[in-house]
């Protein structure tokens, strides 16, 4: 009975991610990444309780990936989605075509065409999730920006405009080209080859963990003194210090 209980938090990642899906497509941006956060937290959960359970298996991982697809891959393509038509309702620095920028209506449902450019992220994640479960040096080190980073990135966006309510980073966030650039720039990570420390603690020593450690210390701070416009730079230190850090990677 015991080897079920972690898929069985898998499957509440899961569920997480399908609330979170029908939440921002109706455009309820902040309950939506409360329920993201709710289905990392699982993420992170089922691998915990499987090792001490001592019930890894491959079942686990797959399910864990499939799961993963929603809640960090489909979900903050759906952010992005959103985000994107509702820059081409809102005056930028970069005019598009009108066949890009005006709505489109089919079956029923008006988007911008351009707003698809944000699954670009979705089909990002899928390879890079694909791509981790056939690699085996991915233990103590991520290739690529995990998935759960990103989802955090992307939908920080609407938090910061909500939360922090400033007229010059809501105008910035809502433009065009930063979107584009953000998703274009976010694809390339979740699929590159960067190695990236993992904040997974062999020991509690800090000579062993210093910069998992410093990384945490850093995210604090930056939380407490910026709120949600944190979670950018924080992906922004991560990245930094595991490039300061690539050659001696534990």
């Amino acid at each position: 009975m015991k080897k079920h209980i972690p898929n069985l938090v898998t499957l509440l990642n899961l569920f997480s991610g399908c609330i979170a899906v029908l939440l921002a497509v109706n455009n309820n941006f902040i309950a939506a990444a409360g329920f993201v956060v709710l289905g990392i937290f699982f993420d992170f959960f089922d691998g915990l309780l499987a090792r001490k359970l001592q019930v890894q298996s491959e079942l686990g991982i797959q399910l864990d990936s499939l799961a993963d697809m929603i809640t960090s891959g489909l979900v903050p393509g759906v952010f992005m989605f959103k985000l994107l038509a509702m820059s081409s309702d809102s005056p930028d620095l970069i005019s598009f075509s009108n066949e890009w920028n005006s709505a489109i209506h089919w079956q029923g449902f008006q988007f911008a065409p351009i707003a698809l450019l944000g699954f670009l992220i979705t089909m990002a994640s899928a390879y890079r999730l694909a791509k981790f479960n056939i690699d085996q040096d991915q233990q103590s080190y991520f290739k690529g920006l995990p998935t759960p980073a990103n989802t955090l990135l992307i939908i920080s966006l609407p938090l910061i405009m909500e939360f922090q309510n400033n007229d010059l980073i809501n105008s910035i966030i809502l433009n065009s080209l930063f979107l584009i650039v953000l998703t274009i720039i976010s694809s390339w990570l979740l699929v590159s080859s960067i190695k990236l420390f993992a904040l997974k603690f062999k020991d509690w020593s800090f000579k062993n963990n210093a910069m998992r450690y410093i990384f945490i210390i850093l995210c604090l701070v930056l939380l407490i003194v910026l709120q949600f416009a944190a979670i950018p730079l924080i992906i922004l230190v991560y990245i930094g210090l595991s490039l300061v850090n690539q050659k001696g990677i534990k």
